[in-house]
């Protein structure tokens, strides 16, 4: 498990490929590695990874499987690219952000930029079928940072989060252009409530289902949120 707290930027310092596998040798900033050992889980731009082969005090090799090449945004590094990274979380750790299983659901794209005094401001362009776990004011973790969801936008389809100085300055994120690929895992109690809401309806409407999320729809709101404001009421 991983807390989303960034520790650090790494480079990639070099990239071998074999048959359906593809190890990173990555160096990691002072520090970093101590202690780390053949085995332990790091999350490299939020994809949990496991050292397979060390070399000194700064660096250590990790292999990545073609499905996880596919997946997320680590099948279009190069030697030289720089990403976040944070050790697995000890028994006992603070939560600074929110637990994170390091498993990359999908990746999004930067839509947009705002440079504001003392604020950065990234809005992420979302495949549709996503938004229906993304709410403002909830958590999301972005290339392995929990971060805190400012806006949603649902027609659309983007939403948007802000930063602060310090985590432009621990993370990869000022380096991050429009186009940009990043990697997304969804916060897993949201995902829990959103599917278990849509199951109980589809159980208890059946075929209405399809008509009541499109009215909805129309309204603005989802059936999770129609979930909320009901328990809220009681």
């Amino acid at each position: 498990m991983f807390t989303g707290i960034v520790q650090g930027i790494a480079r990639i310092a070099s990239i071998n490929d074999k048959p359906g596998l593809r190890t990173f040798q990555i160096e990691f900033p002072d520090g970093f590695a101590n202690a780390l050992e053949i085995g332990a889980s790091v999350a490299v731009d939020g994809v949990c990874l496991t050292v397979t082969q060390l070399h000194g005090e700064r660096a250590a090799d990790f292999d990545v499987m073609q499905q996880s090449l596919t997946i997320t945004t680590l099948g279009s590094y190069a030697e030289n690219s720089r990403v976040n990274v944070e050790r697995a979380a000890r028994d006992g750790a603070e939560i600074g952000g929110h637990p994170l299983s390091g498993h990359v659901d999908f990746t999004a794209h930067v839509a947009q930029i705002r440079e504001l005094e003392n604020n950065y401001v990234i809005r992420i362009a979302v495949p549709p079928v996503w938004l229906r776990y993304i709410f403002a004011k909830g958590y999301i973790a972005i290339n392995g940072a929990s971060l805190t969801i400012a806006e949603v936008n649902r027609d659309e389809a983007w939403f948007e989060v802000w930063l602060i100085p310090e985590t432009l300055r621990m993370t990869v994120f000022a380096e991050k252009k429009v186009g940009a690929a990043l990697n997304i895992e969804i916060e897993r109690s949201t995902q829990v409530i959103v599917d278990t809401v849509r199951n109980i309806l589809s159980e208890t409407l059946g075929p209405l289902l399809p008509a009541l999320e499109s009215l909805l729809q129309q309204q603005g709101v989802s059936s999770a949120q129609l979930l909320n404001t009901i328990k809220a009421e009681k």
